[in-house]
């Protein structure tokens, strides 16, 4: 097996383990609710109870994050409002990139705890990767390189507008 030495994603996905005041400190998620800087952070909307974040180290174009706002690991925490918002910015999500990309298809899911694959095992969030017919071609399968065909400040853009004029209907 290859491996690929990132040392610069260990601030994306660093999430401290220990006591909870540690793990919200150094959470991504929290971290970004924090910061000023929507663009800079790839922050697309901010709701009362769950936001919107596009995916730095994206496995497709326009892959996006839905996470509570509250920081928690659990779904089964998550309150009424929590959960039902989380659930209706996914669903605003799915649109917003039905139009402005136009994919085939969509993977949606969550990794619920390190074990299942979760980069930020502290912070619940729903992964949405846009798919399109042939995007798994032989650049993955035999390159072992997968291929992003437009700069993430370019779908940011494209993205933000949609959800912008998403807002104003």
């Amino acid at each position: 097996m290859k491996t690929l030495w990132a040392p610069w994603r260990a601030e994306y996905i660093y999430c401290a383990v220990g006591k909870p005041s540690t793990a919200k400190r150094h959470c991504l998620f929290c971290n970004l609710l924090k910061a000023k800087d929507d663009k800079g952070h790839l922050v697309l909307l901010r709701g009362r109870h769950a936001f919107v974040v596009m995916n730095r180290f994206p496995y497709n174009n326009g892959h996006l994050m839905v996470a509570p706002n509250r920081h928690t690991m659990d779904l089964e925490t998550l309150s009424a409002a929590e959960s039902g918002e989380l659930f209706r910015l996914t669903q605003e999500s799915l649109a917003v990139l039905r139009r402005a990309l136009k994919p085939h298809g969509f993977n949606v899911g969550a990794n619920l705890g390190r074990v299942a694959g979760a980069g930020v095992a502290g912070h619940v969030h729903v992964h949405i990767v846009p798919r399109w017919n042939g995007d798994v071609n032989f650049m993955p399968l035999l390159g072992e390189t997968k291929v992003i065909s437009e700069h993430l400040s370019e779908t940011y853009d494209r993205l933000e507008r949609q959800f912008r004029s998403s807002k104003s209907k």
